[in-house]
C-alpha cells in the first residue's frame, strides 16, 4: 500500500493501538526526505546518512534524499525546514545538543517545538584534545596557563552554543577563571574544526568522543579528559572530574518530524524509525563511529527536549555563556 493511501485510511483509526493492528506490509514507505542542518561529514551528516541507510534496509523507506544546509548551530537549516516541510509526513531533521544550545545563545525561539519529536538516537561525552605539536601534556597543564592568562588559551569547536564551547565555559567556572574571558573559536562545520585542531591552531579541541576516534590510535591527537562521568569502556582517557573539574555534559543526536503532522503521522515514523535502528545498516553504523545508543521516542523524546533546553539556558547562563 502506498504510503499516501495509508495514512488517509489511518486517519480513520483511532490513535491509540492503530498502527499495532496493521501488517507491517501496510506500513511500508515510499521516499523520504532528511534536512541535515550542517554540512557534510560531521556528526550529524552521518548520523543523518546511517539512518537513511537504515531506513532503506528495514523496507519503510524505498528511497532517502539528503539536503544539507549548515550555518549558525543549525538554525538555518531548522528555519528552513519549518518553512518548506510543513505537514509533510515524510520529512526529518537531524538535531540535537549544538541545536537547542544555539538557539538558547543567539535568543531565538525554540522554533522546533512546532514539529513532532520522533526519536533521540545517540548520545555520547565529548572529549578535549591537544595537537601533536603541542608544549602542553594534561588537560592540567592547560588549566594551569588559563588561570595565568584566559585569552592566551584558545578553545576550538563547534559553533556557540555546542555541547564543546559550553564545556570550555564549565571547566573555566570550575577552576574559578571568569568564563566570559576564555577564548573559544568557533567554527562553522567540523571539517574546518578539525583542520585547525590538527595544525595546532588553536589550543585544545572539543568534539564528540567519535569525531576523534580516527586521529588519536596514531598519535595525531592526544585526548586529555572526557566529559562522562565515568571512563568509557576500554578507555584510559580520564574524565574531567577525576582531573577534579567538576563538569559532565554530553551531546546527544535525534530526530524531529515536520510541524503540522497528525498524531498518526507521527507514531508512523517512530514506527520507521524503531524499525530502522534493529537493522544491521544502523548497528554497523553504531560500531564504526563509537556511538552509544540511547533511543528515546515520541512524546517521551519531547519532554526530554524541553527539559534539555531548559537545563542548557540554566547552565550557559551560570557559566556565562549567555547573559
Amino acid at each position: 500500500m502506498r504510503r499516501d493511501v495509508f495514512l488517509k485510511a489511518a486517519g480513520l483509526l483511532s490513535v491509540t493501538g492503530a498502527l499495532s493492528t496493521l501488517p507491517s506490509t501496510a506500513r511500508a514507505a515510499g521516499s523520504m526526505k532528511m534536512l541535515i542542518p550542517a554540512d557534510r561529514g560531521g556528526a550529524w551528516d552521518t548520523t543523518g546518512r546511517a539512518l537513511g541507510r537504515a531506513l532503506r534496509e528495514a523496507g519503510v523507506a524505498s528511497a532517502v534524499g539528503y539536503h544539507n544546509e549548515g550555518g549558525a548551530a543549525g538554525a538555518i537549516g531548522l528555519a528552513q525546514f519549518v518553512r518548506s516541510a510543513r505537514g509533510d509526513p515524510s520529512a526529518l531533521i537531524v538535531m540535537g545538543t549544538q541545536m537547542l544550545g544555539g538557539s538558547v545563545d543567539s535568543r531565538q525561539p525554540w522554533i522546533l517545538k512546532q514539529g513532532a519529536p520522533i526519536a533521540r538516537l545517540t548520545s555520547e561525552p565529548n572529549v578535549f584534545v591537544l595537537p601533536e605539536n603541542s608544549a602542553f601534556k594534561s588537560m592540567n597543564d592547560v588549566v594551569n596557563q588559563l588561570k595565568k592568562d584566559p585569552g592566551s588559551v584558545t578553545w576550538g569547536g563547534g559553533p556557540r552554543g555546542s555541547a564543546e564551547h559550553i564545556a570550555a565555559a564549565m571547566v573555566a567556572s570550575a577552576v574559578g577563571v571568569d568564563p566570559p574571558k576564555i577564548n573559544y573559536v568557533a567554527f562553522a562545520d567540523a571539517s574546518a574544526a578539525m583542520a585547525a585542531i590538527l595544525s595546532g591552531r588553536v589550543t585544545v579541541g572539543g568534539s564528540g568522543y567519535s569525531d576523534f576516534a580516527a586521529y588519536t590510535p596514531i598519535g595525531k591527537l592526544r585526548p586529555i579528559g572526557v566529559t562522562s562521568n565515568e571512563r568509557l569502556p576500554g578507555s584510559n582517557v580520564p574524565t574531567l572530574k577525576e582531573q577534579g573539574i567538576d563538569v559532565e555534559i554530553s551531546s546527544w543526536r535525534g530526530v524531529y518530524g515536520a510541524p503540522g503532522i497528525t498524531k498518526i503521522e507521527q507514531l508512523l515514523l517512530v514506527s520507521d524509525v524503531t524499525r530502522a535502528i534493529e537493522t544491521n545498516a544502523w548497528i554497523e553504523a553504531l560500531q564504526e563511529h563509537g556511538w552509544k545508543q540511547a533511543i528515546l521516542t515520541g512524546d517521551r523524546f519531547g519532554q526530554f527536549v524541553d527539559q534539555e533546553f531548559a537545563n542548557l539556558r540554566e547552565v550557559m547562563t551560570r557559566s556565562s555563556v549567555i547573559s
